[in-house]
């Protein structure tokens, strides 16, 4: 594959609003609308690491296929897609809950059911788990595991939907909607990658409300990012053998800077330019087996920003 100029920032002074995210560029718009754009940084141990070539891209479109595959069940925040990095939706108020669904016993967070039942927890997020689970197994039936959203950089909580209530986060109505979506989109998920070959083992939602506080699914849907994936052919023989299960492996980069430095304290040393290569291939191979669609890359040679900043010329 050529090479392929990797999006670090698109700045455009000419739009309003500016906000600068850890992974997007975003703009407010007059009439409620928000431009959202997805370079190509990586983030990790809460700060940018490094830039993934074609990686915004892989996420848009892939959020793109949900949303478009899962609009009969919930409505989304998407307006148009005026670039292939770039989705211009509705201005959201977002709810300060995100509703995490799980159908396995997975995780590796301080927040995973898998992190606090191997600590000992059994009863977890309002739901008793039994004792003699194994890593990885499957759940009786998916359920939602909520956190608090950190919007300051804090670190997010577990919730139950009683401790939801009683603080105040969301009224009865909002919570029944956000569960009642969350768990359809989620057996939706579920039903599109099985056809695909693959386990839609668990995921994250973010819900805002509109101006008249109608519940509208926002961020983005079931990407390599915000969801666990694994390869279902070969998940029972090594979930019979205690292995993990095989997954599309993003973490190139992370491992090898963790393994060279205390990434929250320390500088970060240059990361090889094949393991950059590398992490790219797999977000393209995730995309493919996932939508079951043909990924196709910018003409090579391309000046992204330049492209992204001609796209979106009409609203300046």
């Amino acid at each position: 594959m050529p090479e392929f100029q990797a999006i670090s920032e698109v700045v455009i002074p000419e739009l309003p609003n500016y906000y600068r995210g850890k992974v997007r560029e975003n703009y407010d718009l007059p009439g409620g609308r928000r431009i959202l754009i997805s370079t190509d940084r990586l983030s990790a141990f809460d700060r940018a690491i490094a830039c993934i070539p074609l990686k915004g891209q892989v996420l848009t479109q892939t959020a793109r296929f949900w949303f478009e595959h899962t609009a009969d069940i919930c409505p989304n925040h998407v307006l148009e897609y005026p670039d292939p990095n770039v989705v211009v939706g509705r201005l959201l108020t977002i709810l300060p809950v995100e509703i995490v669904v799980r159908g396995y016993l997975a995780g590796t967070t301080s927040t995973s059911i898998l992190t606090m039942y191997k600590k000992g927890a059994r009863e977890m997020y309002g739901a008793r788990f039994p004792d003699g689970l194994r890593d990885n197994e499957a759940l009786p039936e998916a359920i939602i595991t909520p956190t608090s959203k950190a919007f300051d950089g804090g670190h997010d909580e577990p919730l139950t939907a009683s401790g939801i209530l009683a603080q105040g986060l969301l009224t009865s109505a909002q919570w029944e909607a956000v569960s009642g979506y969350a768990l359809k989109l989620f057996a939706r998920g579920q039903e599109l990658a099985r056809e695909r070959g693959l386990i839609l083992a668990d995921t994250k939602y973010e819900f805002g409300t509109d101006a008249d506080g109608k519940i509208i699914l926002a961020d983005e849907i079931h990407t390599p990012d915000s969801s666990r994936y694994w390869f279902a052919e070969s998940y029972p023989e090594r979930f019979a053998r205690g292995e993990k299960p095989e997954s599309f492996d993003k973490d190139f980069v992370r491992n090898w800077v963790a393994a060279r430095c205390d990434p929250y304290k320390e500088d970060i040393p240059e990361i090889p330019a094949e393991l950059i290569r590398q992490t790219s291939d797999v977000y393209i191979k995730a995309f493919e087996a996932v939508t079951g669609g043909t990924f196709e890359p910018p003409p090579a040679g391309e000046d992204p920003q330049e492209r992204i900043r001609k796209n979106l010329a009409r609203y300046f």
